[in-house]
């Protein structure tokens, strides 16, 4: 379940209060004053057979005796009682309930569960504080003060964490639209709400509260619709803990929890924060709807200090000065006297209003900066309310500028009511400089974040073909064997099958087989013992660089044996690997990485490799599926990044190979599940490209088959099929892409006028980039695209004939479908069979019905679905408009 009947917790019409009581200093009578005297707008029973009245209102013995089914139950009984009465209440009909109670051992929380499903009952809760939506006037909880109305949702987990936050905020003014406790989630989760939410007008952003999230997948595809339509922020506790286990690979060991988080978080476009101030900060940030392209803030300031302080806070927290533009230069000395044109901008201590409007006149205009931060310091010489004034007068003014401008008048009551214009005119304020620079990096952040969202990822510019086969069966082998990792041998083998450079690796069982590797490979070689039961050979003597000679390597390989068997006595020693020692003087050393997250499945790592990889810890995180745009976006977040760069004499790195390498990685954990852990370190990258020197691999039988293990579900490459038209053309029909926007640009561009019109309600000449976007930048977990892709007939060059989409929601009964062929395609039949795959696909991920809007003036269409069995039904608010819909059957379909 996700979002069904959920209107009836937030939007009730009638309410039982089951466990009112008068008695003083409890729960069930700290929640009947809240919900009497909130301002509810409908029926409140309270039921409780040991009192007469509570709050003045006759109560009742049990929830038979009610007299009308309650839309919302509010339950503060204890424990044990708890399953009968929503039992009871479900056979009434209720479809929601609250439970506050507490109190419930593992057993007694699936109880309840099963109590509430045949009745299709949503339970929030137990161990909830409640619910408070003051709009609609409706306070069921324990908590201490009614927060006043207002746009902005709070869930979270912990009852506390609300009160303190309610507290917090209504001291403040302000407001909310919802507060909602979770409890210990038997039913409603992070994901039903995130849903219900983003669905909701009256929500202008959603903060979350999370202490942890129990289903991953839902999270993330939640998350990531919410985070389209509306800014979504995190506070997540426990940012130091580090409860996973040490791992014997250095991925396993660098990947803790909190940074997978952090790694979820920005894959789904969402803003993490650290505290309640941050966090309200960034409402009122995000919330001005204030657009930004980069990083590169300009400073504005009558006070050098506080220039300067500003400054600190925006290097050492990553953002950048902006470098005026010449014109910007001459304008400001023009205006401010020569010599002041520097960022930060000092326009003394006695600056009028006039020369406040003149400098940032001035930088609102500059091309080279991205933000505007206006600092004001009170002296006894100037009218610091003034000063805000003309920001004010001047933002107003240069509306159509797209800088965004935020102020921060320092002092207490002589910048009171500079503060309070500032609101007044929806102009970001902020009580210290360094809150303001943190609030430019919640833009700057949350970009990034929506750009990874939205943005169409390059092209791979390899197109590999792995070679599963081989890797299945190593992988099987060592299972079978009851083998945890694989030998750096077969480790490079898998590698290799997937298209990952890696270094001449040669096995040897015996010294005089090394010895003839040596000859055969030549060079400088390294020698390395080979056993499935030594992860770090080096730790054992198990490794010897730079030989040269096959009499070298064949003596090496002797000692080795003698100390390996003398260190570890009980490994089984398979022989050697004998192998090229690259020399590659300019070249980095990378970690590429995989390990197995308990929330979130595999996560991939990146960072600067070698021998000290833990001491450094320079390394980012990832989920995957990755593309091209996703992989250089983690290289990004690493300190070594700038190095790749290239500086001095050293070239820069091929980027490319080492995005690509990524990707490779990540198709090759998604492929195999039962790959546990990976490491390749180093890899070493260089102008030439990359090659792995060292590769570990731990495979065991995985918990979850598939994809399903994936927070993320990858391309269902299982879709792909190819069709033929009336004409004998084939097509290629797979799964959109996001790479394919392009294609989807040029579809739009060889349609006709009226066929655009027909398709989208209105004339149109093109799509822009975010309306191509969202059709190729799916989640395959909610919605489906499919596209009819084929060579074009005059340039070879493969381009797209045809397009449908079905869009679920989120309780995946209905979806909605649209479909698209080339002008130049009709009566080939393509549309047909197009919407023939698409409603199997939907029957078996066990969607009831698909419908859909046509104009009645679209006749092929509306024939169409005549044809493939669609019921149609006149929509009586749009004349004009048919809806047409189709009953199906099935089941759901594995992954």
């Amino acid at each position: 379940m996700t979002v069904r009947n959920l209107d009836r917790l937030f939007k009730p019409t009638s309410i039982a209060l089951i466990g009112a009581t008068r008695k003083p200093n409890t729960i069930g009578a700290v929640v009947a004053r809240n919900l009497f005297n909130a301002g509810f707008d409908g029926p409140i029973m309270p039921v409780n057979a040991s009192e007469r009245a509570v709050e003045g209102v006759l109560t009742y013995k049990t929830v038979d005796d009610l007299p009308a089914t309650p839309d919302l139950a509010v339950i503060c009984t204890p424990a044990a009682t708890v399953p009968a009465t929503i039992d009871a209440l479900g056979k009434r009909g209720t479809k929601a309930a609250i439970v506050i109670s507490s109190g419930f051992s593992k057993e007694q929380t699936q109880t309840l569960r099963e109590a509430a499903k045949p009745h299709l009952m949503r339970v929030l809760g137990p161990n909830s504080l409640g619910i408070m939506v003051p709009g609609r006037g409706l306070n069921a909880s324990f908590g201490h003060v009614t927060p006043k109305k207002g746009d902005v949702a709070l869930v979270a987990q912990s009852s506390m964490v609300v009160t303190s936050i309610a507290d917090w905020a209504t001291a403040r003014g302000i407001g909310f639209s919802h507060l909602i406790s979770m409890g210990d989630k038997a039913d409603v989760d992070f994901g039903d709400l995130l849903d219900y939410l983003a669905g909701d007008a009256t929500v202008r952003a959603i903060l979350l509260y999370i202490e942890s999230i129990t289903d991953a997948r839902k999270f993330m595809s939640a998350a990531r619709s919410a985070a389209r339509q509306k800014p979504v922020i995190v506070i997540k506790s426990g940012r130091t803990d580090e409860a996973l286990e040490a791992s014997t690979s250095h991925t396993g060991a660098l990947a803790v929890s909190d940074a997978v988080y952090d790694a979820a978080f920005r894959r789904a476009g969402i803003l993490r924060v650290t505290d309640l101030d941050e966090l309200f900060d960034a409402v009122g940030t995000l919330g001005t709807g204030a657009p930004i392209t980069g990083d590169r803030l300009a400073i504005l300031t009558n006070g050098g200090g506080m220039g300067v302080m500003a400054t600190d806070s925006l290097i050492l927290s990553g953002g950048r000065l902006a470098q005026f533009a010449p014109e910007t230069m001459d304008a400001l000395e023009k205006a401010l006297g020569a010599g002041s044109a520097r960022n930060p901008l000092r326009i003394g201590g006695d600056a009028s209003p006039k020369r406040y409007a003149d400098a940032l006149n001035a930088l609102m205009a500059d091309p080279n900066n991205d933000a505007v931060l206006v600092l004001n310091c009170p002296t006894a010489v100037t009218d610091g309310l003034a000063a805000a004034q003309a920001v004010v007068d001047t933002m107003v003014a240069n509306k159509t500028r797209k800088h965004p401008v935020l102020t921060s008048w320092l002092g207490d009551n002589t910048a009171a009511e500079a503060r309070k214009l500032f609101a007044a005119n929806r102009v970001p304020t902020y009580d210290t400089p360094s809150h303001a620079v943190r609030a430019f990096l919640h833009l700057v952040e949350y970009r990034r974040n929506q750009e990874l969202l939205m943005e169409t990822p390059p092209s791979v510019p390899e197109d590999f073909q792995p070679d599963g086969i081989m890797v299945r069966k190593i992988i099987s082998r060592a299972i079978a064997e009851k083998r945890d990792w694989l030998t750096e041998y077969e480790a490079k083998r898998v590698l290799a099958a997937y298209g990952v450079p890696v270094v001449d690796t040669r096995r040897a069982d015996t010294p005089e087989e090394a010895a003839h590797c040596a000859e055969m490979i030549g060079g400088p070689l390294a020698l390395k013992i080979l056993s499935p039961d030594i992860t770090h050979k080096s730790d054992v003597g198990g490794v010897a660089l730079h030989l040269t000679e096959p009499g070298e390597v064949r003596a090496e390989a002797e000692a080795m044996l003698a100390r390996v068997r003398e260190a570890v006595p009980d490994a089984r020693i398979e022989g050697f690997t004998v192998q090229e020692m690259a020399v590659r003087p300019d070249a980095y050393e990378l970690i590429v990485g995989m390990t197995e997250n308990e929330l979130f499945g595999p996560v991939l790592l990146f960072g600067e490799g070698g021998i000290g990889v833990e001491v450094v810890e320079d390394y980012a995180l990832a989920l995957p599926p990755l593309n091209m745009k996703l992989a250089t976006e983690l290289m990004g977040r690493t300190r070594i990044w700038r190095q790749l760069q290239g500086y001095r004499s050293r070239a820069a790195v091929d980027l490319e190979s080492v995005a690509l390498t990524l990707n490779k990685i990540s198709q090759l954990v998604v492929d195999f599940p039962e790959i546990a852990e990976l490491d390749i370190n180093p890899l070493l990258a260089d102008s030439e490209g990359v090659l792995a020197l060292d590769a570990r691999i731990k495979v065991g039988v995985p918990a979850l088959p598939g994809a399903k293990r994936l927070a993320i579900r990858p391309y269902p490459k299982g879709l792909e099929d190819r069709i033929a038209i009336k004409d004998g053309r084939q097509f290629l029909v797979r799964p959109i892409l996001p790479e394919d926007e392009p294609l989807v640009h040029h579809m739009v561009a060889n349609q006709t006028q009226e066929d655009l019109r027909l398709r989208f309600f209105a004339p149109l000449k093109r799509l822009s980039h975010q309306a191509a976007a969202r059709l190729t930048q799916m989640d395959y977990d909610r919605e489906m695209g499919l596209v009819a892709v084929g060579p074009d007939p005059e340039t070879g060059d493969t381009i797209m004939f045809g397009v449908v989409r079905i869009t679920a929601d989120p309780d995946n009964l209905r979806a909605e479908y649209a479909v698209m062929v080339r002008s130049d395609m009709k009566g080939q039949g393509l549309g047909y069979q197009l919407m023939n795959k698409i409603l199997d696909y939907a029957r078996s991920r066990g969607i009831k019905e698909v419908y859909g809007e046509v104009l009645r003036e679209n006749t092929s269409m509306l024939g169409m679905c005549r044809a493939l069995g669609f019921i149609r039904k006149e929509n009586l608010d749009e004349p004009g408009v048919v809806e047409v819909r189709i009953e199906l059957g099935g089941g759901l379909a594995a992954e």
